[in-house]
Parts: C-alpha cells; sequence; structure tokens
C-alpha cells in the first residue's frame, strides 16, 4: 500500500498535470513553447502560461513593448527579443540555433495565439523542420471571443484571417464568402472596415447576418449585431464612426439571420440598445404612429442618429420617414 501510495505521489510530481511543469526536451534540443497572452484584459492569461514566461530562457516578442506591460504586472523578468513580420527572416534562424543550442523559447504575439494571422507560423515551421519541440500552450483569440458572442452558427465555421486588399484575390474571396453555406471569419483593420462591410453588402445581399466586435475584453468592448441590410444604420454607431483597433467580422450563413440584439456594449455601457432592437422586419409595438415614434426615440436615446433612426424604422413600419422625422422632433 506504501508503495503504491508513494507511486502515485512521483506521478503527480513529475506529470503532465501539474500546471508549472513544462516538458523536459530530449536529444540535447530545447524546446518552444507558442505561448497565448491576453487579448486585452490583462486577467486573461493561464497560470500555466506565466510558469512558462518565467521558466524559458528568452521569450520572442512580436511587440515588445506590449509584452513589456504584462511581464511588469506579473512581476515576470525574463529576456524578450523581438520578432515580427519585418524581422522574421533574418531573427527565426537566429532563434532556431539558439533552440537547436538546448534553449527553450517562449514564442508571443502582441496578443492572443501566436501563429493566427501573424508571424508566430513561421518560426514554429522552421523549429518543427529542424526537428525542435513545438509546445502550445493555449490561451485567447479574438475571432473565438467574437464568434461565441456573435449569436450565429458555431456548430461548422471558416477562419480567413485578413482578406487581401485588393485585387483579383479580394474579388475571388468575396465571391467564395457570397456562396459559403458556413459561418465566415475575418479580421479587418480600422481605416477599411466600412469599405469591407459595403463590399460584404453589395456581394452578398442585405440578408446576410453579420457581428461585428472590436476592443475584445477591453473597456470599450462593442459587438454591433445585424443584418448586412442595417448597414447605413450600424455606421452611425461610435464603434464604426470612428473606428479604432482591428475589428472581428462573423457572417453568418445565407440562411440564418442575426439574433435578437443588433447592439451590444458592455454592462451598463452607452452602446446598450435595449430589448428588442432588431435590424429589419416588423416589431411589436411598432403597428402605429406612436409606437413607431417610442422606437425612434428609444434608438435615439441609445445614441443613435435622429436621421438614422427615422430611416431604420421607416423601413420596419412601413410609415414616410419625412412625416416620422417631422413628428419625432415634438416626441
Amino acid at each position: 500500500m506504501d508503495e503504491e501510495k508513494k507511486k502515485k505521489e512521483n506521478e503527480s510530481e513529475n506529470g503532465s498535470s501539474s500546471g508549472s511543469q513544462t516538458p523536459v526536451s530530449q536529444g540535447g534540443l530545447g524546446t518552444l513553447y507558442i505561448c497565448g497572452t491576453p487579448i486585452g484584459n490583462l486577467e486573461d492569461i493561464t497560470l500555466r502560461a506565466l510558469a512558462t514566461l518565467k521558466e524559458v530562457d528568452f521569450i520572442a516578442a512580436e511587440d515588445t513593448r506590449q509584452t513589456r506591460k504584462l511581464l511588469a504586472r506579473y512581476d515576470i523578468n525574463t529576456p524578450l527579443v523581438s520578432y515580427h513580420e519585418h524581422n522574421m527572416k533574418e531573427k527565426g534562424p537566429e532563434i532556431v540555433d539558439e533552440l537547436r543550442s538546448g534553449k527553450k523559447v517562449a514564442l508571443v504575439s502582441d496578443a492572443g495565439m501566436p501563429g493566427i494571422s501573424d508571424p508566430g507560423f513561421d518560426l514554429v515551421r522552421r523549429a518543427i523542420e529542424a526537428g525542435i519541440r513545438v509546445v502550445p500552450v493555449p490561451g485567447p483569440t479574438a475571432f473565438v471571443a467574437a464568434l461565441v458572442a456573435s449569436g450565429l452558427p458555431t456548430d461548422t465555421f471558416v477562419f480567413l484571417g485578413f482578406l487581401p486588399r485588393k485585387g483579383k484575390d479580394r474579388k475571388a474571396l468575396l465571391d467564395c464568402l457570397a456562396v459559403e453555406r458556413r459561418t465566415s471569419i475575418v479580421y479587418e483593420a480600422p481605416h477599411r472596415i466600412r469599405r469591407t462591410l459595403q463590399e460584404l453588402r453589395d456581394r452578398l445581399g442585405p440578408g446576410r447576418g453579420i457581428a461585428v466586435a472590436r476592443e475584445l475584453t477591453k473597456v470599450h468592448e462593442e459587438i454591433l449585431r445585424g443584418t448586412l441590410g442595417d448597414l447605413d444604420s450600424l455606421m452611425e454607431m461610435p464603434g464604426l464612426a470612428n473606428p479604432r483597433g482591428e475589428f472581428v467580422i462573423i457572417i453568418g450563413p445565407p440562411t440564418i439571420g442575426p439574433p435578437t440584439g443588433l447592439v451590444e456594449g458592455t454592462p451598463g455601457g452607452r452602446m446598450n440598445a435595449g430589448p428588442g432592437y432588431e435590424g429589419g422586419g416588423n416589431h411589436e409595438g411598432c403597428g402605429n404612429i406612436e409606437g413607431a415614434l417610442d422606437r425612434v426615440k428609444q434608438l435615439v436615446d441609445s445614441g443613435m442618429e435622429r436621421k438614422s433612426a427615422v430611416k431604420l424604422v421607416s423601413r420596419e413600419t412601413g410609415f414616410r420617414r419625412r412625416e416620422l422625422y417631422r413628428l419625432s422632433l415634438k416626441k
């Protein structure tokens, strides 16, 4: 009985179940750890990731300034080296040489899981080709967070990263999205978000359900939900009227529309449009002019421009836009 107890204790100390244990490399080679880091909120990091960042010989960081903030928060003093898109061809072989010499290296992106639409893929491939052990240390990913909060189908989906900026490749991908039956996910930069959404509406049609997310896990987190036909109204929302930070666009299948709740922000935040805010269709309580005017007031109170609110309610109820606008000024 004592021998069995001792055996279990040894397995507990040396096994993979310990959050602070990192695998031991074999053959004198080092290990490359792919460490997920927070996409915004610095508390979204695992105990295993913290232990790994403390134990490795150095950290290869896409943005050393961002990574220093994380390390300072958790009192981690591991050396940093810069590894990003513009120096990866030079730094990649140098890091692999360090791994060959037995060093343990953690790869981190500026946010989220390395290798997702960033240069981490190139280093991982080089390490594998050199016979280096590659160990994932899972963490947050922006597109997964946006997908599960979108209200659009999650059982099957395709992640496309950033769309090509122009030319035949962009046109071909947009054409593919037009016939895609799965939920589709793309990233977009703030200065291109409006153009991309307009192109999606033109190619996919106004009925396609979408969710647009930005600043996930941060103070000003915003998730806009609706259809591509709601685009004019969505463009008036603060997140798209003055876009900042990278965006995640979730595009639903052509057969499934958006859930109730077009706009959502942080609890109690300025982006909460209240219940029943769906993009398009008839709404209970809007069957008469008073109900329509109440809805205009609700949207204006939520932060929407009066002109856009009137346009949306006019489309929902059939009342003339000019009449709605005139009467809403007296409400």
